[in-house]
Order: structure tokens, then sequence, then C-alpha cells
């Protein structure tokens, strides 16, 4: 069934018994990564954890069932991750619905999955299912949204700091939270010792002082431009930064352009495309995106996601090239971009 953001909000804080599967989707990740913490955090640290993907699932089906209806080796409480979730995953989501319930919640995180998708009708039409779609949050939105991550954390942060973190963050949710983390932390705040948060305790913290700021290299490696590509990489590497933390910004950016660009092949007319995309585009990134919709055709975006997908899975893996090949592929597809032409 259809969720609205609080009661999903709520249900994962304290999962109810009638719900089996939670389903995140839609084009804001780092928003459904958010509340798929609430539900880590309503288990406990001492739950035990299953993480399964997508392609995985499309492989052996069954496994979901399975694991929704096992107990946990030491009778601690047990609950299941999926990530990467697609339409390849619909038999394994019809095999969980269809078994007789386990007792563990499921939580599954998908990209920027359609309405219309089998696998997003099946969870919307489940009365045992939850779905929730995120969507990139407008100006407005975005800063609320950040005053609450702060109270969280014991800060009183006021509009005009918030929309700064906002603007330093393109929005993102899970960007804004670790500004506001770092800022907790560097005043010593907590719920127990409420404090202001401060410009100068940002300035003295923020991405902008001490990390490279990512903006910049994301437009440059899906729009084509070489020269920045290799200006903001030598900057990274000056700064000692890691290329960890692009890939996810870079990822949801091309999963945006795939999706605005199968609605462009489809109408004809990049303005509906764009409009239809709604609240998934940032509000200041809206002529940046439209030019990189433009750019690429779907084939092309679609191996780029590919790409991404490696070689962010490439920086992470200690025995493996890591970042000097996360970088060559930075480049590759930047390469691409620069002779994609729609």
């Amino acid at each position: 069934m259809k969720a609205t953001r609080p009661q999903i909000e709520r249900a994962l804080d304290a999962p109810p018994a009638d719900i089996r599967l939670f389903f995140l989707y839609g084009p804001d990740e780092a928003g459904s990564h958010a509340l798929a913490k609430r539900l880590e955090k309503a288990m406990g640290d001492q739950a035990e954890r299953i993480d399964l993907d997508g392609p995985g699932l499309k492989n052996d089906p069954a496994r979901l069932a399975d694991e929704a209806a096992s107990m946990s080796m030491f009778g601690d409480k047990r609950w299941i991750r999926i990530a990467n979730i697609g339409e390849e995953s619909l038999p394994a989501i019809d095999a969980l619905l269809e078994s007789p319930p386990g007792g563990n919640p499921v939580i599954a995180v998908a990209g920027a999955l359609k309405n219309t998708a089998k696998i997003v009708k099946r969870c919307l039409d489940h009365p045992q299912v939850m779905a929730l779609a995120s969507y990139v949050p407008d100006e407005r939105e975005a800063a609320q949204i950040a005053i609450a991550i702060a109270k969280d954390l014991g800060l009183r942060l006021s509009n005009p700091l918030a929309r700064r973190i906002c603007d330093l963050t393109g929005g993102d949710r899970a960007l804004m939270a670790g500004e506001i983390e770092k800022i907790a932390l560097y005043l010593d705040a907590s719920p127990e010792h409420m404090l202001d948060a401060t410009d100068e305790a940002l300035d003295a913290l923020s991405a902008e002082a001490v990390e490279a700021d990512i903006g910049p290299l994301v437009n440059a490696v899906l729009g084509g431009d070489i020269d920045t590509v290799n200006h903001e990489l030598a900057m990274l590497g000056v700064r000692g930064a890691s290329l960890a933390g692009l890939f996810r910004p870079l990822l949801t950016r091309a999963m945006l352009i795939a999706s605005i660009r199968a609605e462009l092949d489809r109408d004809g007319r990049i303005d509906a495309a764009m409009e239809k995309a709604g609240k998934a585009v940032f509000w200041k990134d809206k002529p940046l995106v439209q030019r990189q919709v433009k750019r690429w055709d779907a084939p092309a975006i679609a191996r780029a996601i590919h790409r991404l997908s490696l070689a962010e899975r490439a920086t992470r893996d200690s025995r493996g090239p890591g970042e000097l090949a996360a970088r060559q592929e930075l480049l590759t597809i930047a390469r691409q971009a620069a002779r994609e032409r729609s």
C-alpha cells in the first residue's frame, strides 16, 4: 500500500506485525537510505541483519522468503535488507508475500522506478507492504529536513543556516546529515544539551573548507567537460579526499538523466519531460540537468550507470585497483559524454 512519509517513519520506528515488506523507491536514494536507517535503529544493535541484493534474488527467488521465515541462530531479532532491487526481483517479492508470515521485517531500497513498474504496482497494491517514493526535496523542504536532522542531534538550526547547508550539499539528505553531524560534534551538542549552530562552526568544518566540492565534478563527468574532470580530480588529489563519496551523487544524477531521457523519447518534448520529473530535479540544477539529458541517449546512459556502479565498488575494494581504476572510469564516461549528442 502507498504510505505517506510520516506513516512509514512511524512504522519503521516500531515495525507492525502485519507489515512484511517496506519498499522504498524513487530518485532520492539518499532519502530512502535515511528511512532504512530508522528500521536499523528500531531493530537494535543486537539484531541479526541479512543483506541481499536484486541480482542475487534474480538467481534465487526463493531465498527471500526463506530468510524472512528463518530464526536467528542466537534467538535475537532478525531483519532483511535488500539493495539495488528492480523488476528482476518481482518473483522473489511474490514468493515472500505468498508465503506464511515469518516475523522478520524486510526492507528494500530501489532506485528511480516508475509507478507503472510491475514490482512497484505489486507493492502499492498489497496490504502487507508499505511503499514510499522519495523525491529530491525543493529548497524549502530541504531546509526543513536540515532543521529536523539538527534537532535530533541537539542543534538549533536557523533558517538561513539551514538554507546554506542545503546549497552546500545540493539538497542531498546524506550529505546534509554529514555536515550537521560534524557541527554537533564540533560544538559538543546533544539532545540533552541543545546548542545553537553557528555560521562560524560551519565555516570551520564544512565541505567548502576541508573537502572537495563534488558538484562541479558530477556535472563535468556527465556533461563531457574533460578538462574540468582532470582539474577536479587533481584538486581531489591535492586535498587527499576519497572518491568513494562521489559515486552515489553521480549515480543518482545518472539515473535521473535516464528517467527524464525515457520520458523525452516517449513524448519528444524536453520541457514536458523536465516538468514531469518534478521534485526529482533540485531547482538550482535544472539547466545543467536539461543539457545533460539532451547529451545522453537511453542506451548510453544505461551503460554509464553500469560503469559507475562498478567503479563505486572498486573504490571500496582494498584488494583491487581501487581509486586508480575509478578515476579512469570517470574519464572514460566523460569522454563518452563529450561524444554524445541528441
